[in-house]
């Protein structure tokens, strides 16, 4: 505490000086009566150019970056039906933004020069200007209105899903920091749950109500796999933090919240064997181990294990930064099809015969406690 308080002081001494400095210097009485410190026309003339200048920077920067990494990565690898949609949103926001960018910087910087100062010349002054102040007001109303607009038609088109195509139901449960998934069995009905009922002992690790009966064949894994072709809804839950459920290639998100549920649902377009094969996928993936392949030689000098080459995997990761491990919540998510999915599902074990082998016998009779316990 002592020597904080010292170096505070110090602090505050050395700025006193500084003022002091400055008011001392404020306070001389100059002889020179020269016009040194004002901006000749020659002066103005460099700066007005240099802004042409920067601006021509800009814009050569600019085309540079688009030649070299201007491909969009998400743009051509979209893995579900409404994927397209969002991609369309997104395509049209960056182009109005791009181009008002240009536009805007351009005056800014043509400006700065076609005005710069001048010997004997004045800056026009006027008060007001009714007709340029309702043009750079109606045209960005106007504009930003047809982005919102289409930006809700584009998320509720996205968000109805149709209940009559007889979506799979999957449930995400999140924690610091992993993720796992709830299928809802043969009858396509998730089982109650609530966190009172988390049981370690008996694996109960989502608080599934083992007196409900739609809750036996439920499956829980660590491991997502989807159906192409097949609509899926997302039922989510947060056991701890604010957690956001994030998919890139199906263009998915949705937070999941504590006491809350929220649900959010689309239809996967292609295998995770098709994205495999995709030419800009198999690009992408040939960089990352071509990286990879560099840093294991290095590993390798310092006599450290190298990196395994990199597989494509669509992956659930988390959007919120929901503590210091946030960067390794994550799951594999499989798209497969609809005989890949059967072999896999039977391979499962439903929450009925997970319990049993706790209990010794069906667990219906034997739950400790139920939803109804805990709602009264």
């Amino acid at each position: 505490m002592t020597a904080l308080l010292t170096i505070i002081i110090v602090l505050f001494v050395a700025v006193a000086i500084w003022q002091m400095v400055k008011i001392f210097d404020l306070a001389q009485v100059r002889t020179d009566t020269s016009d040194s410190g004002i901006a000749t026309d020659h002066d103005n003339n460099i700066n007005g150019y240099l802004m042409l200048g920067f601006l021509v920077f800009i814009y050569v920067i600019t085309i540079i970056c688009f030649v070299k990494w201007g491909d969009l990565p998400l743009v051509y690898n979209a893995a579900s039906e409404h994927g397209s949609r969002i991609d369309n949103l997104m395509i049209i926001s960056m182009l109005v933004i791009f181009s008002v960018q240009t536009l805007t910087q351009f005056l800014l910087y043509y400006f700065a020069f076609k005005y710069r100062g001048e010997k004997g010349k004045k800056a026009l002054y006027f008060a007001d200007n009714n007709t340029l102040e309702a043009i750079w007001t109606i045209i960005p109303v106007i504009v930003l209105a047809g982005l919102i607009i289409y930006g809700l038609f584009t998320w509720t088109s996205i968000m109805n899903i149709d209940e009559d195509a007889d979506p799979m139901v999957v449930e995400l449960y999140a924690q610091q920091f992993n993720w796992t998934a709830r299928y809802a069995g043969q009858d396509n009905v998730l089982g109650m749950a609530n966190v009172r009922l988390i049981d370690i002992d008996k694996a109960n690790v989502l608080g599934v109500d083992e007196a409900d009966p739609n809750a036996q064949d439920d499956i829980v894994v660590k491991e997502l796999h989807l159906v192409v072709g097949r609509p899926v809804m997302f039922v989510m839950r947060s056991q701890d933090v604010l957690h956001s459920a994030y998919m890139p290639h199906f263009r998915a998100q949705m937070n999941c919240v504590p006491g809350m549920i929220t649900k959010f649902g689309f239809t996967p377009t292609v295998t995770t064997k098709e994205m495999r094969e995709n030419p800009d996928m198999i690009d992408k993936i040939q960089r990352i181990n071509n990286i990879r392949a560099e840093k294991s030689t290095a590993l390798v000098a310092e006599g450290k294990e190298t990196l395994d080459p990199y597989e494509f995997h669509y992956l659930l990761l988390c959007n919120k930064i929901c503590g210091k491990s946030h960067y390794n919540m994550q799951m594999n998510i499989i798209v497969e099809t609809q005989e890949e999915f059967d072999a896999w599902i039977k391979e499962q074990k439903t929450f009925k015969s997970s319990m049993t082998q706790f209990i010794g016998e069906d667990p219906l009779p034997l739950a400790d406690k139920s939803m109804e316990q805990i709602t009264e």
